[in-house]
């Protein structure tokens, strides 16, 4: 039972952020150093918290406080309790084995099964996404009157500046995240304020019980509480802990986890308990059935005042975007785990935001904004459908001893954990066969024919045929480890290398040096003047630098303007001062509009044996904008590169001035290292 105290998967989970959270040791007996190694634990589940009161939950819980008003919060709770329960185990499994959901689901299923797992997480991602979508517009036409349509436009490009967060740190991401479930919680707990609900009949609802006609929206609320990303993403994001991998640092964390799990998402109960009491207090009270967001926020006012709605559309907004940031982890999570493929996280995001709106837009183009309420169920169907294949996998590795040791479920826990699976399973099924049914039941009226077949058969052939492969593969899933267990989750075996070869040294006859005609310049060259003083025969530094002004995208290397002639006398006065200073030189320039273009193209001619380049230290937003020439030239050359960061001192990207080219080699001559100096 080793394997669980050291065992590593090949790759690290969320690499970026991966045991970046220090936690403080324990030594001693102070209440305040326990506290703070209690504190250090905390967060992980405050994110996934924000999947559990998504617009799809919002949806079910006015429907279900409207109609039957306080009689079933008891569903509410038991949905909680079956919630902690997976996100415990899911908090374990990546804790215990250094392994996310999607990691252990590569390293258990075949490369077949696999692909298969893949897309269905994918195509729920893209389903929160789409609920997440739907509540942000939603939430900008009630707060400001913005037409869908145009929400659209703005949630395509939220995404972004919730990405930034990142560049903060894991804590700070989770500090935000729990400040907008903060202002979530705030505004219902005013609005209960305001609505006064019967305090005799929220606590009597506490108690089962099934009113005539509440088993459809029971299964709706128990179908849209648990999220399949949020147990991929918090497999992963508990491993963002620097927890030992000794027995007893293990065990703590997941003491510490199951505090966190608990504590998060009795919040996440608070929020949709207060949202179907409201209901229940406003609607219910007055005899008023409520199915959609939008009606109920019409309504807020005439029983609450003008503030209600207010609250109710901030709420709503803070639970979308809350929302999307986790969904992109989740993304991530699951392309890396599944795939061992690694995509710039704003392209992941751009790529899943697109997937979302594109039949949100589509929809709302051609059926107007009463269409919202159908993509809701549409994205809550879909959830339905890939649930269980999370949900069973993750029983069956927290259940195997050969792989969690003596962290593995217990009997009773098993127990628990596949009685939540069942009604899962049941009710997800249920909720999506009646679905499909009601689809095919709307098809009667559509009379096109493919030659003598009506086209209705086709699509309902199709539909039942997707389910029943859905139900065949979730069969396959759940009995595959009893009847072929795979191997132990070995750590990745260590490369066996040539030592001979792997430490003979390389010479470095040709140093290529890119060079931007800027102050930053001066940190390339001592990095470049490093390396060739490090070599036992003279290396030749070729200076590269290109001119991309607007002249040469007409004229090209005929170019003869003032910023040419300037970066000429620049390149030439520095190929002297490194002679005078007993260096090989020489300058090559370079013109047209794309300075990663030309680089690769003239290295792919006149090849070198390094390349020393500078990092441009941009920001997010001028990434985006002017783009990353290093990572081009990288990926698009066989030339090793290194890459000099210049220091906050020389990272202007202001050009050194072009009047006195002179002065501008004189000030990079005083910065090159003195001869004999690495």
């Amino acid at each position: 039972m080793a394997m669980a105290g050291g065992m590593t998967p090949q790759r690290r989970s969320l690499e970026e952020v991966h045991g970046s959270v220090a936690v403080p040791g324990i030594a001693g007996d102070g209440a305040s150093r326990r506290l703070r190694h209690f504190l250090a634990f905390l967060g992980p589940a405050y994110l996934v918290s924000v999947g559990y009161m998504d617009p799809g939950n919002w949806a079910t819980d006015l429907a279900g406080g409207a109609q039957f008003g306080y009689a079933l919060i008891w569903v509410l709770l038991m949905s909680n309790l079956m919630a902690i329960l997976l996100q415990t185990l899911a908090a374990r499994l990546g804790v215990v084995t250094g392994h996310d959901l999607a990691q252990a689901c590569r390293a258990e299923y075949s490369p077949a099964l696999n692909a298969v797992l893949w897309v269905l997480a994918e195509i729920a991602i893209t389903a929160t996404d789409l609920a997440e979508v739907l509540g942000t517009i939603i939430a900008l036409k009630l707060l400001f009157g913005l037409p869908l349509l145009w929400g659209c436009l703005v949630t395509a490009f939220d995404t972004f500046v919730l990405l930034y967060l990142q560049r903060w740190g894991m804590r700070q991401v989770e500090a935000v995240i729990l400040a907008l479930v903060a202002t979530i919680g705030v505004c219902f707990l005013i609005q209960i304020f305001l609505a006064q609900p019967d305090v005799v009949g929220v606590l009597s609802g506490l108690r089962p019980s099934l009113p005539p006609g509440a088993l459809y929206v029971a299964i709706g609320i128990l179908g849209a509480t648990v999220m399949p990303h949020n147990l991929y993403l918090h497999s992963a994001l508990v491993q963002t802990r620097r927890i030992g991998a000794d027995r007893a640092s293990k065990s703590t964390a997941c003491r510490y986890y199951l505090l966190d799990s608990t504590i998060a998402l009795n919040a996440a109960f608070f929020v949709n308990a207060a949202i179907l009491v409201v209901s229940a207090a406003v609607f219910h009270r007055a005899g008023v059935e409520v199915s959609s967001i939008e009606e109920a926020h019409k309504l807020l006012p005439s029983f609450l005042g003008r503030g209600a709605p207010i609250l109710f559309g901030i709420a709503l907004l803070c639970a979308g975007q809350s929302s999307t940031l986790t969904g992109t982890l989740a993304g991530q999570i699951v392309m890396e785990g599944y795939l061992h493929l690694r995509m710039a996280p704003w392209l992941r995001r751009l790529i899943t935001r697109m997937l979302a709106l594109i039949p949100a837009v589509v929809v709302i183009a051609m059926a107007g904004d009463a269409a919202t309420q159908r993509l809701l169920i549409l994205s809550q169907v879909v959830l339905s459908l890939q649930l269980s294949f999370a949900v069973i996998p993750l029983i069956h590795f927290t259940s195997n001893r050969r792989n969690m040791g003596e962290f593995a479920t217990p009997w009773w826990g098993q127990v628990l954990a596949w009685s939540v699976a069942a009604i899962i399973v049941g009710l997800n099924g249920k909720l999506v066969l009646d679905q499909v049914g009601e689809w095919v039941g709307a098809l009667g009226e559509l009379s096109l024919r493919l030659g003598p077949i009506p086209v209705r058969w086709l699509i309902a052939g199709g539909l039942y045929a997707l389910t029943g492969g859905a139900a065949a593969l979730l069969v396959w899933v759940t009995i595959k480890p009893m009847l072929l267990r795979s191997p132990a989750w070995l750590p990745q075996p260590s490369v066996q290398l040539d030592w001979v070869e792997a430490l003979r040294p390389r010479p470095l006859a040709r140093i290529g040096v890119a060079l931007e005609h800027d102050r930053a310049d001066a940190e390339i060259l001592n990095r470049a003047l490093g390396l060739a003083q490090s070599q036992r025969t003279p290396s030749e530094l070729v200076l590269l630098h290109v001119v991309d002004t607007a002249m040469t995208r007409v004229l090209g290397a005929e170019t003869a303007d003032q910023e040419t002639g300037a970066d000429e006398r620049y390149l030439s006065e520095l190929v002297s001062a490194l002679r005078d200073r007993g260096y090989e030189a020489r300058a090559v320039l370079l013109h047209g509009p794309d300075p990663a273009g030309e680089l690769v193209a003239h290295l792919r001619q006149d090849p070198v044996d390094l390349l020393v380049v500078g990092s441009h230290g941009h920001g997010l937003v001028r990434d985006l904008l002017l783009g990353q020439t290093v990572d081009r030239v990288r990926h698009s050359v066989e030339v090793p590169m290194l890459i000099a960061r210049p220091g906050r001192d020389s990272t202007s990207s202001t050009p050194l001035p072009s009047s006195n080219s002179a002065r501008n080699a004189q000030h990079l001559h005083e910065h090159l290292v003195p001869d004999g100096h690495v």
